[in-house]
């Protein structure tokens, strides 16, 4: 099929870039949460937009895994906590790990796993069995569904909600928990919903362009426009 592409000038790409960069550089990861419902539909267009990523062969090896059942929210925090228990306080995160964390304010409490209206569990599908049963490999499955999880941060900001990325480790209670099979495995979950009003989060630096980007060679004359 012949690809939908609308060519920009320059000037226009420019500041369509700059927008998104200001907009996406206000974004932050959110620990307090507003217990205020949202319509599931908002969530699931977000699932729908993050599995417009690419992936290896086309394969799509991810399953978004959504609850917002209190009971089944109070067991992953549960779980949850026990884990994070033993990481924070019983040896498993060494000094200098939690020394990284400390400017964060994080530990090992995530009572946000019952607050926020929604959890999100992305699961990595590292194969799947065709129509007579027979064990089929994914490609590039956490390369493919990293990119899946980065946008669908995205489209839950551009959406007016905020969220997080919360990976406890290990994560294997989650298959339990939310009743998936042998071939996923858990790649991260997401808190979602509203800030609680008067949220304070991290002033953070992030690392300037010249801190992240190196160019090799020359660089190719631009148009202008």
């Amino acid at each position: 099929m012949p690809l939908q592409f609308d060519r920009l000038g320059e000037r226009e790409m420019r500041a369509a870039g700059l927008r998104f960069s200001e907009e996406m550089d206000r974004r932050r990861s959110v620990r307090m949460f507003a217990p205020d419902p949202v319509p599931i539909d908002i969530v699931e267009t977000a699932i729908a937009t993050a599995s417009t990523a690419p992936s290896g062969a086309h394969r799509q090896p991810w399953q978004f895994v959504v609850t917002g059942d209190p009971g089944i929210k109070s067991r992953l925090r549960n779980a949850a906590e026990d884990e994070e228990r033993q990481n924070y306080l019983n040896g498993r995160m060494n000094e200098h790990w939690q020394e990284a964390l400390a400017p964060l304010g994080t530990d090992w409490h995530k009572e946000y796993l019952e607050i926020a209206p929604w959890i999100v569990v992305l699961f990595e599908q590292r194969y799947v069995r065709d129509t007579v049963g027979t064990r089929r490999p994914n490609y590039y499955v956490k390369e493919s569904v990293g990119i899946a999880a980065g946008i669908f941060i995205t489209a839950i900001h551009r959406a007016g909600l905020v969220t997080l990325t919360h990976t406890p480790s290990p994560m294997r209670f989650l298959n339990e928990l939310l009743g998936r099979p042998e071939s996923e495995r858990p790649f991260v979950l997401f808190p979602v919903g509203y800030p609680l009003p008067g949220t304070l989060v991290p002033d953070l630096r992030r690392k300037t362009l010249d801190e992240v980007r190196t160019v090799v060679g020359r660089i190719p004359a631009a148009g202008s426009g």
